[in-house]
């Protein structure tokens, strides 16, 4: 496929997507860059090797390699992509993923919900609050929450909570994180410095903004990820 795109917005969670417009606006500003969605179906399992292959398939059309960004599970999947297919990724930025990738903000849910065993709406009320520190979050956001349990390719239940080792890429590597996110700590970021195997890649933390720092802050991240383009570009 010939195109004009540099860049692909992997996602895997449609209700969740008012949280990464800001960042694809701030992006597009000066980067064409696509909108990649896997939707899940509710009568199938859930599963990342057909998420891979669906990408994959998209990804491989294209005459060049781009450029891929993902937020919590899309970052994921992101990762493994680049682990698989390094020839068809010119980078990787990672938003909210920490260096044991399955971790996210559903494996915080259900691990609150075992301990907890509180009422699904009073919890998701009291997540959502904290995932965007707020006293008293929209029940928009609470909404979107529990359309992302049901909707989502989830790897996490009540019944088990999946954890995957840290994935090696060969590509140039941005993991980008919030220092007051509850889900993704600065530990689970800074463990990415021993597994930056690129020499261009490289590891920023933004002051605040919780988990979902790239809405709250889309300037400064888009910043940072254009710098890290350039850097590639002046290096190719």
């Amino acid at each position: 496929m010939l195109s004009s795109i540099d860049a692909v917005w992997i996602s895997v969670s449609p209700a969740l997507q008012m949280f990464d417009r800001p960042l694809l606006q701030t992006l597009a500003q000066s980067t064409a860059i696509a909108h990649w969605e896997y939707l899940q179906d509710p009568d199938e399992a859930a599963s990342l090797d057909t998420a891979l292959v669906l990408l994959h398939d998209y990804l491989k059309s294209y005459d060049r390699p781009l450029h891929l960004l993902g937020h919590g599970t899309g970052g994921l999947l992101g990762l493994l992509y680049a682990h698989h297919y390094p020839e068809h990724v010119r980078s990787l930025t990672i938003l909210s993923v920490g260096v044991d990738p399955a971790v996210n903000w559903q494996s915080y849910y259900y691990n609150q919900r075992r301990d907890r065993l509180e009422d699904q709406q009073i919890l998701l009320q009291k997540i959502s609050d904290r995932l965007l520190g707020c006293r008293k979050t929209s029940p928009t956001v609470t909404h979107a929450l529990k359309q992302d349990l049901y909707e989502s390719l989830s790897l996490h239940s009540l019944l088990n909570s999946a954890s995957f080792p840290p994935i090696a890429v060969k590509v140039p590597l941005l993991v980008c994180g919030s220092a007051d996110d509850i889900i993704i700590s600065q530990e689970q970021i800074k463990a990415w410095r021993q597994h930056l195997y690129h020499a261009l890649s490289r590891m920023w933390i933004c002051l605040s903004g919780r988990h979902f720092f790239h809405c709250i802050y889309p300037e400064q991240v888009s910043q940072q990820i254009t710098k890290f383009w350039n850097q590639l570009a002046v290096f190719a």
